[in-house]
């Protein structure tokens, strides 16, 4: 036993161990093995804003047919018709094999393509098409976990183990397909790095939207977001799958904004419209200048074991509706596999289940007006918000510069009558998704889950 005199000696000396570890990890000090990646094509010059992104998540087993990457490449003209300049590429990488539930989130090598979406040459030539189109390209990256037949495995303290030194599954969860990282290793966190930095040398890739990274320690993103930057000519997206306020302190660029999403839900079972503006707003209360929430109506999880807005939201006309709230009242906002032509059945993604593309042309044309009108209004995107919203109507006024923006939604499956704030009182609009003149007096008439989106 050491005497307790030695104790404060050798708790420095461990210390002093650890914070070497840690420098090796540093951005000061890249991983040695980047000297050996080597940078395909030219980084991409067109990164958009924070405030400007437009995002559209890619389910590779839904978008297409073939389930792959040519499918995306396909895609792209479609994609970017709803005015997208980001594309989020779920994980692409080879799934585990023991314990599998054929889940994309069990990633058994982190530097590689699977052979079923296809291979490194073809995610090149995706993200050469992206770019192209004036869209950057992110990977989804999961670093809380690997499948349990990672090569990884194989390293002794890489991995969170129990009291008999099992490895474990990421506890308070039953995703039994993965094991759990110990972030307390510094070797693997600098192989998690490296890997990273690969995908945006070799494949030119744009960035990563991390999954769950609630479950992984502020000072591994901070370190890993502050390498990736450091990458020369390059801009980087990160985006955040968590709820932690220090998340966008690590030096992520947006987090979900789940709760908005929730509260969107609420109000269509019946709660005031209202709330709505109350959840943006204490949704955005801390957030740094530049930084963003992601606003959406479903994503692969939502669709895939919950329902899609055609359900949530009671058909086309109500789906829209709330899209409207959630991509106009603020934040960056997101699009999910299928949704922009009124998917009506659940979207798996442990399988193949491709979207038909020609159902609810109308929904898909309603879609990219909507997004025309968005991307090309500074008041849409950027606007400071006054909140005019009542019990059944959501309704906001959106101010950048000499631009106004005024939107009026209604939530309910049944005509409203929204009373004209006096302010707004004998002022004239026009109609962007019509372009006729629209002079308010003192109500507007709103038909079931009727939207109004109106400028100076």
């Amino acid at each position: 036993m050491i005497k307790k005199s030695f104790q404060p000696a050798v708790w420095l000396l461990s210390l002093l161990f650890l914070l070497l570890t840690f420098n090796s990890c540093n951005k000061t000090e890249p991983p040695a093995e980047e000297d050996t990646f080597t940078q395909y094509g030219t980084p991409f010059a067109g990164i958009p804003a924070n405030e400007d992104i437009v995002m559209y998540e890619v389910n590779l087993r839904a978008f297409s047919p073939g389930g792959d990457l040519q499918g995306v490449i396909d895609g792209l003209d479609h994609i970017r018709s709803l005015g997208v300049n980001v594309v989020w590429l779920m994980p692409i990488h080879p799934i585990g094999e023991i314990n599998s539930v054929n889940s994309p989130y069990s990633v058994k090598d982190y530097m590689a393509v699977s052979p079923e979406y296809g291979t490194l040459d073809d995610l090149r030539r995706l993200t050469d098409a992206a770019h192209a189109r004036d869209m950057a390209v992110i990977m989804d990256w999961v670093a809380n976990h690997t499948s349990w037949d990672h090569e990884w495995i194989s390293n002794p303290g890489w991995y969170t183990t129990d009291n008999n030194g099992n490895i474990v599954h990421p506890p308070g969860t039953n995703w039994l397909d993965v094991a759990d990282l110990n972030f307390s290793s510094f070797p693997m966190r600098k192989a998690m790095i490296d890997a990273m930095t690969y995908w945006v040398l070799e494949a030119n890739v744009d960035g990563f939207r991390c999954d769950y990274a609630d479950g992984v320690p502020f000072d591994f993103w901070r370190v890993a977001i502050e390498t990736l930057r450091d990458i020369p000519e390059r801009e980087i997206i990160m985006l955040a799958e968590g709820s932690r306020d220090n998340h966008l302190s690590a030096g992520f660029d947006l987090i979900y904004a789940w709760d908005f999403y929730y509260r969107t839900k609420d109000v269509y079972g019946g709660q005031s419209a209202n709330i709505l503006y109350n959840t943006h707003v204490a949704e955005y209360n801390g957030v740094p200048a530049g930084k963003h929430r992601l606003r959406y109506t479903t994503n692969h999880d939502e669709s895939a074991w919950e329902a899609t807005p055609m359900v949530f939201f009671n058909g086309q006309q109500g789906a829209l509706a709330a899209s409207v709230a959630a991509i106009f009242m603020g934040g960056a906002p997101l699009f999910y596999t299928g949704q922009e032509v009124g998917q009506q059945n659940n979207v798996p993604f442990f399988s193949n289940a491709p979207i038909n593309w020609t159902q609810n042309p109308a929904m898909l044309q309603a879609y990219q007006n909507m997004m025309e009108v968005y991307t090309q209004s500074d008041a849409a995107r950027k606007g400071a918000i006054t909140n005019y919203s009542t019990t059944n109507v959501v309704a906001f006024k959106k101010t950048y510069s000499s631009q106004e923006m005024l939107v009026l939604i209604n939530i309910r499956n049944n005509t409203q009558n929204f009373s004209v704030p006096a302010e707004l009182q004998q002022t004239n609009w026009q109609n962007t998704l019509s372009d006729s003149q629209v002079s308010l007096g003192t109500s507007v008439t709103l038909n079931n889950y009727e939207y109004l989106i109106l400028r100076n």
